[in-house]
């Protein structure tokens, strides 16, 4: 091949991030074009598990996050009034010595800055909202609500569940809301006035629940997320404000230790928790879909974000020495690797019930996304 193979990525999220970085160590020349501005800490908390983290020690983060991160020894599972544990899933060295890899708790929006390091700041273009696509044998066009256009041999869009290379390939489709919000924030453990909190909890009510952990190892910042009925909520942000005194309302019959972590909050987001129809397919000719663009899940086992990695890694595998007039055929072969496990994925979390009794994860832990078999490009699960 005369000149590297170009492939531009639409959505600088921890997805489009990772795929950037795993496409550049295969040689790949990347280009990433992101409608926001600049990026923001918002706060936000994030699990990553070993299948995630297999991932992220090759592009050699493994040092950056453990200095970052919070280690839990377990991930405990509550009733919601009574404090019993039905199941405490063992973290901490044992996870580790299990699956290779360890389990961290940390700020979403660290985790986002050291993942946007490994790619260099010439490679993003911020303030391009992608508003057309159109493609001419090996050849993809963007164009860009700024005026601006672009081309590439490929593009990958990686723009979230509200995904506008999607629309353009399969048409407009509006989420189904759940009927629940997620609330969730960052906040100072000292506001606790010296509470002694469980370290990673999920606690589970009849109908809702709520999780909390430390997202760095000195305790010093606790997050909580919630799954809280509101039928009659639908806006889809990731920074609509919450009602403190609605939320402390909804959770006034849980522990007194889920009560003091709500009293003691400041200030609480909340966005609605949606999901889409199963997609007939992710790509089209040198076009494809990339995690929430593909794939969007309810956040109930702390996946998203790292089936979204794993995509990042399988992508450049099958994206590896190939020219341009072979793109079709790899993205194909993505396709076809990648959509049996996160559909299983998605399955599973919409059901609500992971981790909550005994569980067995290794299928989901256990996972490599840098050794697991590629498909054959003509089997794309349906």
């Amino acid at each position: 091949m005369a000149r590297p193979l170009r492939v531009a990525i639409i959505g600088a999220g921890i997805g489009g991030l990772t795929a950037a970085a795993c496409l550049r160590r295969v040689g790949v020349d990347v280009r990433i074009y992101e409608q926001a501005r600049g990026f923001a800490r918002l706060g936000a908390g994030i699990q990553q598990a070993p299948n995630a983290i297999r991932v992220l020690r090759a592009l050699g983060l493994e040092p950056t996050l453990r200095a970052m991160a919070f280690q839990p020894e377990a991930n405990n599972s509550r009733d919601f009034d009574s404090g019993t544990l039905t199941n405490a899933q063992i973290l901490g060295a044992s996870i580790e010595t299990r699956y290779g890899a360890p389990y961290f708790l940390m700020h979403r929006g660290d985790l986002h800055a050291a993942i946007a390091d490994l790619v260099p700041q010439e490679v993003v273009h911020l303030d391009h909202k992608l508003a057309g696509l159109s493609q001419r044998g090996t050849t993809v066009t963007m164009a860009f609500a700024n005026g601006t256009t672009a081309e590439a041999d490929a593009v990958v869009g990686a723009d979230g569940v509200h995904s506008v290379v999607r629309e353009i390939l399969l048409g407009a489709e509006k989420p189904t809301y759940t009927g629940r919000v997620a609330y969730r924030t960052v906040f100072p453990v000292a506001l606790l006035h010296g509470l002694d909190v469980e370290a990673c909890c999920k606690w589970w009510g009849p109908d809702r629940h709520i999780v909390s952990y430390f997202t760095n190892p000195r305790r010093d910042e606790l997050y909580f997320v919630t799954s809280t009925p509101e039928p009659d909520y639908g806006i889809e942000s990731w920074s609509s404000k919450g009602d403190l005194s609605v939320l402390r309302k909804a959770y006034k019959d849980f522990h007194p230790q889920v009560r003091a972590i709500l009293a003691a909050c400041p200030d609480v987001h909340k966005w609605a928790l949606v999901v889409r129809d199963p997609l007939p397919r992710w790509t089209e000719g040198h076009i494809v879909l990339l995690g929430d663009a593909c794939h969007p899940m309810t956040p109930y086992m702390a996946q998203g974000a790292s089936t979204s990695i794993e995509d990042g890694a399988v992508l450049s595998r099958c994206l590896d020495g190939v020219e341009p007039d072979g793109v079709a055929e790899a993205f194909r072969r993505f396709e076809a690797t990648r959509k049996p496990r996160t559909s299983a994925i998605q399955q599973t979390s919409a059901q609500n019930t992971w981790l909550r009794g005994s569980t067995d994860p290794s299928w989901v832990y256990g996972y490599d996304a840098w050794t697991a078999p590629l498909a054959d490009s003509g089997k794309v699960a349906a």
